[in-house]
């Protein structure tokens, strides 16, 4: 049968946002405020982001691939990865008990 695995909390993915601000912003020294306006987006959405508050959607992983020169793919996944692990560990067993697995 299909197992929905659940994290250790201690290996908890980390918001994509708090990646952004430690590896990106900070080290580059570069402030929410100037990295909107490079992006041309609304500073509120890069806050957001950074807060935990707001995804990462798809054209803000292209504006954030092209601004750093890294794959928007890269972008992508981090929240991918965080958004199926957070449902995972609040509803996983909910929803594998309401899902007929077809592997057995």
């Amino acid at each position: 049968m299909a197992e929905i695995k659940k994290l250790d909390p201690e290996n908890e993915w980390i918001n994509p946002g708090e990646i952004l601000l430690e590896e990106f912003l900070s080290p580059m020294q570069i402030s929410q405020y100037r990295l909107a306006k490079d992006i041309n987006v609304d500073p509120r959405r890069i806050n957001e982001i950074v807060h935990g508050k707001r995804a990462i959607t798809a054209d803000t992983a292209f504006r954030l691939g092209f601004y750093f020169g890294i794959s928007p793919e890269f972008w992508m996944n981090l929240q991918s990865h965080y958004d199926l692990e957070q449902l995972a560990m609040e509803s996983g067993d909910l929803i594998q008990s309401e899902v007929k697995s077809l592997a057995g």
